[in-house]
């Protein structure tokens, strides 16, 4: 899961930066076996800092992180793999 082709919406593009993109890529790419088909980011502005809470329900999973930033997002991203490609979006695009 989530080793096919990856997208993103225009959301994604506009509002999150290149490398928090990435990063939340990573996030899913180190998931152990098995792995949630929708994976859920809340970022959130800590201070000066990016908060970023990854999670998902089946298996259940929780992770923090806390990141410098010069412009902290606060959103929300879903991961979606579908079984022919993966798709980074906005909450509010879905």
């Amino acid at each position: 899961m989530f080793d096919n082709n990856r997208y993103l919406t225009c959301g994604v593009d506009h509002i999150i930066p290149l490398e928090l993109q990435l990063f939340l890529w990573i996030c899913v790419d180190g998931l152990p076996e098995p792995r949630d088909h929708l994976q859920i980011f809340d970022l959130k502005r800590v201070g000066s800092m990016q908060s970023i809470t990854h999670r998902s329900e089946e298996p259940e999973y929780q992770k923090d992180y806390i990141m410098p930033s010069n412009s902290p997002v606060i959103a929300k991203i879903y991961v979606i793999d579908d079984g022919t490609q993966s798709t980074m979006l906005l909450a509010e695009e879905y």
